[in-house]
C-alpha cells in the first residue's frame, strides 16, 4: 500500500494524524488503556502505600507519600494518592505538642540568690576568676564565674 499512495495524501483522506499513523504499529502490542483502566491498581497503589506508611512509622502526609513512590519507581498522581489515603483514612500522625515540665506552684525551698543581683564591678570581681595562658603559638584566656 505505502508503494501506490503517499502516507500523507492517506493520513489528510482518513483524517488520521502523521504521529497518529507512525505510532499505531507500536500500539497494536500495547495494552489498551480505558478510561477507567489504570496502569497502576488502586489496590496495589494502596499496597504499596500502606507498606511505606509503616516503613517510615506513619510519618509521611501525601505529598512526602508521592515523592516516596516516584522514588520507588511508582508512577501515580499526587491527587490520586492523596484520595487513596484520605478514603482508607491513612494519616501522618501529628506533631507533638510542647509540654510544659516545669512546676512554678511547688512547695519546695528555693536556692538562694548568692549574687544578690548586684552587678557592679567590686561585687563581680568576688565571683569570678581568671587564669591566663602564654604558649608557644598564642595566648589561651579562661574566665569562671
Amino acid at each position: 500500500m505505502k508503494s501506490h499512495w503517499p502516507i500523507r495524501a492517506m493520513c489528510r483522506v482518513l483524517e488520521v494524524s502523521d504521529s497518529g499513523y507512525f505510532s499505531w504499529p507500536r500500539r497494536q502490542n500495547a495494552t489498551p488503556w480505558t478510561k477507567h483502566q489504570r496502569r497502576v491498581s488502586d489496590e496495589w497503589a494502596l499496597a504499596n502505600i500502606r507498606v511505606i506508611h509503616a516503613d517510615v512509622k506513619r510519618e509521611y502526609g501525601w505529598p512526602r507519600m508521592h515523592q516516596e513512590l516516584l522514588r520507588r519507581g511508582i508512577r501515580i498522581g499526587k491527587e490520586r494518592v492523596r484520595q487513596l489515603m484520605q478514603r482508607h483514612a491513612i494519616r501522618a500522625k501529628d506533631k507533638r505538642r510542647f509540654v510544659a515540665t516545669t512546676d512554678s506552684k511547688h512547695a519546695l525551698p528555693v536556692s538562694p540568690n548568692l549574687v544578690q543581683r548586684q552587678f557592679t564591678h567590686q561585687a563581680f570581681t568576688r565571683f569570678h576568676t581568671h587564669i591566663q595562658l602564654q604558649l608557644a603559638i598564642n595566648t589561651v584566656y579562661a574566665l569562671v564565674v
